[in-house]
C-alpha cells in the first residue's frame, strides 16, 4: 500500500466527459469536471486507507478498510456500494448502484499514478504525477 500513500496532482486526462456520461453526470456538471484537475492525497494509518480528493469543484474524502464493503457517496452524489482490493499492485476500486456498476484502478509507477475508470465500454485514464 505504501506506494500509493503522497500526494498526486492531475496532469492530463483522456475521455473523461465521456466516462461521466456513461455515469450519468449532467452537462453543467461534465463541463466543469473536464476543467477540473485535481490533487488526490493517499494516506493510511493501520488498517485503513483514507483518500482525499481536493479540487475547486468539490472535495471529497472517503476512508475504508481494503477488502471490506462499505456505503460510499460518490462526488456526483450516486449512493453506491464500494469495495477496495489490492491486486497485482493495483488499487481497484468497484462501485454498484441500481444494478450498475464501475471501476476505478489506480496503478502507480515512479512518481506517475494512473487511474483507469471504466463502465461499460468507456475507459477514461487519468495521468497523475507525486507532489512534494
Amino acid at each position: 500500500m505504501d506506494v500509493f500513500v503522497g500526494t498526486w496532482n492531475l496532469k492530463d486526462s483522456d475521455k473523461f466527459d465521456e466516462y461521466m456520461k456513461e455515469l450519468g453526470v449532467g452537462f453543467a456538471t461534465r463541463k466543469v469536471g473536464v476543467m477540473t484537475k485535481p490533487t488526490t492525497l493517499i494516506s493510511v494509518e493501520g488498517d485503513l486507507v483514507t483518500v482525499k480528493t481536493q479540487s475547486t469543484l468539490k472535495n471529497t474524502e472517503l476512508s475504508f478498510k481494503l477488502g471490506a464493503e462499505f456505503d460510499e457517496t460518490t462526488a456526483d452524489d450516486r449512493k453506491v456500494k464500494s469495495l477496495v482490493q489490492l491486486q497485482d499492485g493495483k488499487l481497484v476500486h468497484v462501485q454498484k448502484w441500481d444494478g450498475k456498476e464501475t471501476s476505478l484502478v489506480r496503478e502507480v509507477s515512479g512518481n506517475n499514478l494512473t487511474l483507469t475508470l471504466s463502465m461499460g465500454d468507456v475507459v477514461c485514464t487519468r495521468r497523475y504525477e507525486k507532489g512534494e
